[in-house]
């Protein structure tokens, strides 16, 4: 039977896939990781790739994305990629290196990052060669200045190829997040869907004489500042703001300001939760899920939502979580993902949250 999903794409990224090298604090049991599936874009495909199966849809093929592979590419990465039975466009050139970085992790989750190897940043033109510009949407990591540029050559390739709507989901990059670029941020926030920076991103574009003395209102003041300005068409977009283990804001004109937990919420507001092994690529996957979350249903805090659980089984392990195909359908790290929704919404909802959502919404 044929798909009712075949020759869409839900999802793609202009983010890199890097090959990392994680170095762990001298505290930690673990030293060092090598040959480590990463990059904010791979991370962001598995979030997408999470809420969708493979069976009975297909709809794994609905999540596209390009990979760029050096003479150093490891077999058994690739076949961890194909496993994953996305559209993936694999492109080899022997001449090059796999991009490839350093991750180094401190006290207090602190992270530090440089590449090892020349990256190979992605384009529009590249969603254009290889037939992904037509997404339903487009997840972007990059200053802001480039976040305008991406958009404006997006839009010129949906009007050449008469695509439909296109969602654009914008994640600063850390590097960047300074009050010099603040009001490049404001004008590339007028041009996407959704804003998702995490909470130290949000606040690294004001300087600490701008920031409120009370810390606990600070979130709440840049967020009122940015829907002030606009997000999107006509003030209509959204910003999501990650908060690591305390959930995510997510806020818009017409909904305002709602705060949703993390799956796994820290215990006492300070350490990991006990089923947190590592962090990496967390709050990336999270935007994946919530892209298609919002694809799929057309709510912000549903696919909030959606986002929430699939950030969970990113962090439970280093590297990507385990996939198993059994006769009921699709596990991840042993855990069917509609159960995991299911259980999460309760939760949410017993905190006096109104969210309704549902794996059969999703198309799971």
């Amino acid at each position: 039977m044929a798909s009712p999903y075949d020759g869409e794409i839900h999802f793609t990224t202009l983010g890199m896939f890097i090959i990392d090298e994680i170095h762990y604090g001298p505290d930690s049991a673990r030293q060092v990781a090598v040959d480590i599936i990463g990059g904010g874009g791979t991370y962001g495909v598995l979030g997408a790739r999470i809420f969708s199966p493979s069976r009975p849809s297909a709809l794994s093929k609905t999540v596209g994305w390009i990979v760029d592979a050096g003479s150093d590419f490891p077999a058994p990465v690739l076949s961890l990629l194909e496993s994953l039975n996305t559209h993936l466009i694999l492109r080899r050139d022997p001449t090059r290196l796999t991009t490839r970085g350093w991750n180094s992790y401190g006290e207090n989750e602190n992270r530090a990052f440089k590449y090892l190897t020349p990256k190979k940043r992605l384009d529009v033109k590249d969603l254009v060669e290889t037939g992904l510009v037509g997404a339903k949407c487009v997840h972007l990591i990059c200053s802001p200045v480039r976040a305008m540029d991406l958009v404006g050559e997006l839009a010129l390739a949906r009007a050449r190829a008469t695509t439909g709507r296109q969602i654009v989901v914008w994640e600063p990059v850390p590097d960047l997040c300074t009050p010099e670029n603040r009001s490049d941020m404001f004008k590339a926030a007028k041009m996407v869907d959704v804003l998702s920076p995490n909470h130290d991103e949000l606040s690294a574009f004001w300087s600490f004489s701008e920031i409120p003395s009370d810390v606990e209102k600070k979130l709440e003041y840049f967020v009122q500042l940015l829907l002030h300005n606009g997000i999107g068409a006509n003030g209509e977009g959204s910003v999501v703001v990650r908060l690591g283990k305390k959930g995510c804001l997510v806020a818009n004109r017409k909904l305002g300001m709602v705060i949703l937990p993390a799956y796994y919420d820290s215990t006492d507001g300070r350490e990991n939760h006990s089923k947190v092994v590592d962090p990496t690529g967390g709050g990336n996957t999270f935007i994946g899920g919530m892209s298609v979350g919002l694809v799929r249903t057309g709510d912000i805090l549903k696919a909030a939502a959606v986002g929430s659980v699939a950030a969970s089984y990113a962090i439970e392990q280093i590297g990507m979580p385990e996939i198993k195909e059994t006769e009921g359908g699709e596990t991840w790290n042993r855990e069917r993902v509609g159960e995991r929704l299911e259980k999460y919404v309760k939760r949410v909802q017993e905190a006096g949250v109104e969210l309704e959502v549902s794996a059969e919404e999703l198309g799971l």
